[in-house]
């Protein structure tokens, strides 16, 4: 596979990320084991977790399980040098640290608190999950208030956790550094920020993209490509919405919307799952079959054809879906697919 460098670091990565945000809840250790051992088969040496994960839903008793479980495997199979680890510090969030926001205290233990349950000396990417000052991913879009933020608090936050992220860099604790769920305004203060601190750059930021959600494809886009930093997107699939299996009302046993349902959730994928969303999924699906592709094979190629940097995070639930996303890593998308799909983009834009 592939390999490509994240934004301006020196932290090189397999071009496709694998994530595991259901390693220790709908995918058991021994699965989530396998997956790892079939990535790195593949090539697929970068891995992607946070200190919330599992999800699906977040409990309080699990965090932290998905780390655990990728640290087990290292120990296990001896593969830390051959594999790059990327994790998140949470935003404010209930399930952790009682909402509060995080500073560069709590940056400085959870930095340490991950290394532990990885069974690492290193993490590779450390990101921060959403900002603390809030953010408009997950479809909070349509009612987004920036008008309570505060540019002066903002600015000495930044500046606070950059100081604890430099003192990771410079323990060897971590390699290079990352913003979730944020925004053009906040990427370019972080980057600005870090230059006048003498902190470390953002080498990546990792938002949702597929070509059901294309935010990013304008003041974001611009933004990463002037400050060199690569865009890790996640949900490429829409959550699975673009793999067909929720056509016709279906809610296949084990899906990611079932196991919401039945935990207490309204099983619309974050919102993902509406009239619209379904309509379009549709579409996107006979232009592939139309083109002779598969259309999980066919929305992973297409990110990587973007006029940006971008490296794509694939999850599966089971090892059988996993195997069938890796067997359409390799190809490469013809010209009149691409513009098949620009131009279904343009009739069903933003479509939840």
């Amino acid at each position: 596979m592939k390999r490509v460098t994240l934004g301006g670091s020196d932290i090189e990565v397999s071009r496709i990320c694998l994530g595991t945000m259901t390693f220790g809840n709908q995918t058991d250790e021994d699965q989530a084991h396998r997956q790892m051992d079939m990535a790195l088969e593949a090539g697929m040496t970068f891995m992607d977790c946070a200190e919330m994960y599992p999800v699906n839903p977040v409990r309080a008793e699990t965090i932290g399980l998905s780390e655990e479980v990728i640290g087990r495997w290292l120990a296990r199979t001896g593969n830390r040098d051959r594999v790059e680890i990327a994790t998140k510090i949470t935003g404010p969030s209930q399930i952790l640290r009682d909402g509060k926001p995080f500073d560069g205290d709590t940056i400085r233990q959870t930095i340490d608190a991950s290394l532990r349950r990885l069974q690492t000396d290193r993490i590779d990417l450390y990101q921060l999950h959403w900002p603390v000052r809030g953010s408009y991913a997950f479809r909070q879009n349509w009612n987004f208030d920036p008008s309570g933020q505060d540019k002066a608090r903002t600015l000495d936050h930044m500046a606070d956790v950059l100081e604890a992220l430099a003192e990771g860099v410079r323990a060897g604790k971590l390699r290079g550094v990352g913003l979730s769920n944020e925004s053009a305004w906040g990427l370019t203060r972080w980057c600005d920020v870090a230059d006048r601190t003498g902190g470390p750059r953002m080498a990546a930021i990792q938002n949702e993209y597929s070509p059901l959600y294309r935010m990013y494809d304008t003041d974001l886009a611009e933004a990463a490509v002037n400050e060199d930093v690569t865009l890790l997107s996640y949900s490429p699939l829409a959550a699975g919405l673009l793999t067909g299996k929720y056509a016709d009302g279906a809610m296949p046993e084990g899906s990611r919307a079932a196991v919401d349902k039945a935990t207490g959730g309204q099983g619309n994928l974050g919102g993902r799952k509406t009239k619209r969303g379904l309509k379009a999924a549709a579409a996107y699906g006979a232009l592939a079959a139309d083109h002779g592709w598969d259309v999980v094979h066919m929305v992973i190629a297409w990110q990587l054809t973007r006029p940006f940097k971008v490296v794509p995070i694939i999850g599966a639930t089971t090892t059988d879906q996993l195997a069938h996303l890796i067997e359409g890593l390799d190809r490469d998308l013809p010209e009149d697919l691409i513009r098949g799909i620009d131009r279904l983009h343009r009739s069903h834009g933003l479509p939840y």
